[in-house]
Order: structure tokens, then C-alpha cells, then sequence
């Protein structure tokens, strides 16, 4: 069982699972295909992708263009502030973000649908992140837009992140607009 809230981008939704939690731990379904069909989410995932890494680091903000992927985001290990951009320009939140505390406390899940660049900072001492794609990736057709763009004014929990060489060198949003879906 899963309750789905949108987020301040409708389209950019938070699950919460039901957790049953006794004095041996806890048991929840963090995947049920009818369950996820039942409240309007992509039925088919093709690809899981599992990152590990260390406090400060932050990834992204990354999407594809050619084969663009909808993510079924979790933490498993540790807290991140995982962030989604509507780079859709005829949506009527193009340019707006949304950003969720994501953890192996709460157990939430985000649902990011293609269209949006995506984006997380480790916030624990390591991180354990878990995603499902909903098509392959794409290294030719992928944008890596600037963490820091000051357009797009993301407010990051981190003032000097750890960053991947592609990270630091990534495009300001004005300079692919050409690239965005519509």
C-alpha cells in the first residue's frame, strides 16, 4: 500500500509506503507493480541504478534528451536532498524546482517524470541512492546542467559540494533551452 502526495510541481510526486515496524525491524513493499499502476505511475521500469557516496556530494543536475527516463527515486542508506527540475517549456512550472528530504528513516519515495533534470547532495556521513528508470541511458544524449545555475536559484543544503568533473562544467539552462522538450 502506498499514498501518493504531489509536490509543490504536481507532477513530481512523494510516496509513502506503509511500513509495518515491530521490535525486529521493519517490512515494507518499496516496489509494488499494481500498486503503482493504481495511483497513475509508470508500470514499467527497465533499468535500477544503486550510487553510494560520501557527505557533500552532489550529483547532477542530469537529465537525457534523446531517451528521456521518468525516476523512482529511493534512499536506502543515509539522508539526501534529492531535487527535480520541470525543464518542460510549455509546462506551467518550466524553470520551477522542488526539492525533498529523502532517508532511510522515512522511507519516502519520489517519482520524477521525464521532462525534469534531477539533482541530489548527500546530507549523512554516506549515502545509499536507489532508482528506477523508465528507459536505458543514453551517455550521447544526456544534459548536465550547473548544480549552482543562478537562474534556476536552487537553494542546496550544501554551500561547497563535492562534484564530478562533468558536475563542474555543466551548462547554464539558458544555453540548451534549444534541447527542451516541449
Amino acid at each position: 500500500m502506498i499514498t501518493v502526495v504531489p509536490t509543490d510541481i504536481p507532477d513530481v510526486l512523494l510516496i509513502k509506503p506503509k511500513v509495518f515496524e515491530d521490535a525486529r525491524g521493519f517490512f515494507f513493499e518499496s516496489y509494488n507493480q499494481a500498486d503503482y499502476e493504481a495511483a497513475g505511475l509508470p508500470a514499467k521500469f527497465v533499468q535500477d541504478n544503486h550510487s553510494r557516496s560520501q557527505k557533500n556530494t552532489l550529483r547532477g543536475l542530469h537529465a537525457q534528451w534523446r531517451r528521456p527516463q521518468g525516476k523512482l527515486i529511493r534512499v536506502i542508506k543515509g539522508e539526501v536532498f534529492d531535487v527535480a527540475v520541470d525543464v518542460r517549456k510549455k509546462s506551467p512550472t518550466y524553470k520551477r524546482w522542488v526539492g525533498v528530504t529523502l532517508s532511510e528513516k522515512n522511507f519516502q519515495q519520489m517519482y520524477i517524470p521525464p521532462g525534469f533534470i534531477h539533482g541530489f547532495c548527500v546530507l549523512s556521513e554516506t549515502a545509499e541512492f536507489e532508482y528506477k528508470v523508465t528507459d536505458y541511458y543514453d551517455p550521447q544524449g544526456e544534459w548536465h546542467v550547473l548544480w549552482n545555475d543562478p537562474d534556476l536559484g536552487i537553494r542546496w543544503p550544501v554551500a561547497d559540494p563535492i562534484l564530478s568533473p562533468k558536475d563542474q562544467n555543466g551548462d547554464r539552462l539558458k544555453d540548451i533551452e534549444d534541447k527542451l522538450p516541449n
